[in-house]
């Protein structure tokens, strides 16, 4: 019986177990940002265990009918089903305590991440979700600031004509009107010096109300296990809605992220209590 390498794979590995050749692997991650490779100390390419068998899905799904683009998206985005930053990491972050926040204090909240992003965080991976285009444009000069020092940049919004992308700008990913990102404010600043996310979805029923007085239940973190896990959510999700954004800087790190210590809970716990009582006081 063939042994598995608990190590990550090179591409010929990944070839060999797939049948797929490397050209086509690698023409894939060009068009597509599949199969998703974790780069090591050389930068070379490495591929985890699980990619071997997304590989083989995209391939069973090629047999079915499928378009290679429709393939990918199957295979590389069933666990976020929800279509929702929020929603997973509520499920998969059972602890995180929502606030019900003001809209203003929402802003001031991301502002504030925003600023130790550009002036701290060493090429991060950034996501920013809009909802609208319109409630994007007061933004556009910080968004691109943001976008000149990242590695990548994401924004999601109901953008009708995505524009192309460009050096030093930020990819747009336009939503469609169905999708659950559309009731969701997203910031996640994935870096490994200065981790943070920020996720709220608007309450129901405040349609008639004026952007400003809207509330949000709202989660945030700076552990890197979370922020990671946001990363990877809005990542797939672009995946979903704009095919081959990675291009060659990737998506996310698949390194495992640093296990937050107990005086950075206890400080998040504070932190929870100060911001609910600033925004009741508003």
């Amino acid at each position: 019986m063939q042994s598995v390498s608990p190590l990550p794979l090179s591409i010929g590995e990944l070839a060999h177990r797939t049948g797929v050749p490397t050209t086509t692997l690698r023409s894939w991650e060009r068009r597509y940002g599949f199969p998703r490779p974790l780069r090591g100390p050389g930068g070379h390419r490495r591929y985890a265990e699980s990619e071997v068998a997304a590989v083989l899905s995209v391939l069973e799904r090629r047999r079915e009918g499928l378009s290679l683009a429709a393939a990918v998206r199957r295979a590389t985005v069933p666990q976020v089903e929800s279509g929702s930053v929020f929603a997973e990491l509520r499920r998969r972050h059972p602890t995180l305590a929502p606030q019900v926040l003001s809209r203003r204090t929402l802003v001031a909240m991301s502002h504030a991440i925003e600023d130790e992003c550009c002036a701290r965080a060493a090429r991060p991976l950034l996501f920013g979700g809009f909802q609208r285009e319109s409630f994007l444009e007061p933004s556009l000069a910080r968004w691109r600031d943001l976008a000149r020092t990242a590695r990548r940049t994401v924004v999601f919004a109901d953008f009708a004509d995505p524009a192309p992308e460009g050096p030093e700008r930020f990819v747009e990913v336009g939503l469609p009107a169905d999708a659950p990102l559309r009731r969701e404010w997203l910031l996640v600043c994935d870096a490994e010096d200065l981790p943070a996310c920020l996720c709220a979805v608007e309450q129901a029923g405040q349609d008639p109300a004026p952007p400003a007085s809207r509330v949000f239940e709202t989660v945030w973190s700076v552990d890197p296990e979370v922020v990671r896990d946001a990363s990877e959510v809005a990542a797939a999700l672009a995946d979903l809605h704009r095919p081959g954004w990675r291009s060659s800087t990737g998506g996310p790190s698949g390194a495992p992220a640093a296990t937050a210590s107990a005086d950075l809970h206890r400080a998040s716990l504070l932190f929870d209590r100060m911001v609910h009582y600033l925004d009741a006081a508003r």
